[in-house]
């Protein structure tokens, strides 16, 4: 029996995954295929120039034993935006969800039981490939969708950790930082070491401009609660969209009652908050226990336990991915 306590965030095998193509113009039917492997021409433009987009959704198992997904058409939008910003053709939201239903199915028996916090990670993507030697889009795409059973991307789960500020830059002013790119992420990893290897679970980016504004929490959103019961988050035009952030805003307001406001939110002006946490599909909600910048440490609910308004916004996200709360209309897809 598998130690679902302890997935963890890794790579596992599976029975198949989702490829689809792009040529002439067109995409073909797509299949399901038992290797997580492609072969493309060394010259392909996802190698050299960085066209590639990918996303991350998970599915859950209920306490009855169906499946649900999670507001997948967010994420068949995304990937489009993302596509679209780089070149790359669109994956029409009928045939991303049908792709990720084929996927799911076909791994239906790795999908962890219900009660353990673990769940079928799922990983779309798209690349350019062909052979490409000039700086232009490529001929042709492949539309792929992996998964892995995972469980906390954090260790210890929901329990507050620390983060550093860096003074590197994810993405420009006016780039890509709010699609899903590769290059994105490729620019973060120098910082997550050099966070890492001073024993933060990951730096927070300032935004790139003025380096005054929290923009991003690693891969992550960052929100925070007032004192006065409001749920902050910062407004950027460099920072992912995260869809998690978007669905914590709503059960602010509609299930805690909560004003939510998203806006700037100045690093040397976070004594106004009282919690703070990051959010992302990965990790659900990671509570910020404190964060360093420069020669100042700033403690918000607690370095050792996770702030309330933090806990009632993670158990309820987590009781409707995994069916114990009722979703608002449109955000489940169950298999």
């Amino acid at each position: 029996m598998e130690d679902y306590k302890n997935l963890g965030f890794n790579v596992r095998d599976t029975f198949g995954n989702y490829i689809s193509y792009y040529k002439d113009g067109k995409w073909d039917e797509g299949k399901i295929q038992k290797e997580d492997t492609i072969t493309i021409s060394a010259f392909s433009t996802a190698l050299h120039y960085g066209q590639q987009a990918f996303e991350g959704l998970k599915a859950y198992r209920t306490k009855d034993g169906k499946i649900n997904l999670f507001r997948v058409d967010e994420n068949a939008k995304r990937l489009q935006n993302s596509c679209d910003q780089i070149l790359m053709p669109k994956v029409p939201t009928e045939k991303f969800i049908d792709a990720i239903k084929q996927v799911v199915k076909v791994n239906e028996e790795l999908v962890p039981p219900y009660g353990y916090g673990a769940s079928l990670y799922i990983r779309p993507y798209v690349i350019g490939v062909g052979r490409n030697l000039g700086v232009k889009a490529a001929p042709e795409y492949i539309f792929g969708v992996l998964c892995s059973p995972v469980g906390s991307y954090f260790k210890g789960g929901l329990s507050p950790v620390n983060f550093v500020v860096t003074d590197r830059d994810r993405a420009a002013p006016n780039g890509t930082g709010q699609v899903k790119v590769g290059g994105n992420y490729a620019a973060s990893l120098y910082s997550h070491r050099q966070a890492k290897e001073a024993g933060y679970a990951d730096c927070i980016y300032l935004d790139p401009l003025t380096h005054t504004k929290i923009d991003e929490v690693g891969a992550a959103n960052f929100f925070a609660v007032t004192k006065d019961m409001t749920f902050v988050t910062p407004s950027s035009s460099s920072i992912l969209p995260s869809i998690t952030k978007k669905s914590l805003m709503h059960i602010a307001k509609e299930y805690l009652n909560m004003n939510v406001e998203v806006r700037d939110v100045y690093i040397n002006n976070l004594d106004e908050f009282s919690e703070a946490g990051a959010c992302g599909t990965a990790a659900a909600i990671t509570p910020i226990g404190r964060i360093d910048y420069h020669n100042q440490q700033h403690v918000f609910y607690s370095e050792t336990e996770v702030g309330p308004v933090t806990r009632k916004l993670y158990d309820t996200l987590t009781g409707i991915y995994f069916g114990d709360i009722k979703a608002p209309e449109g955000w489940i897809t169950q298999l």
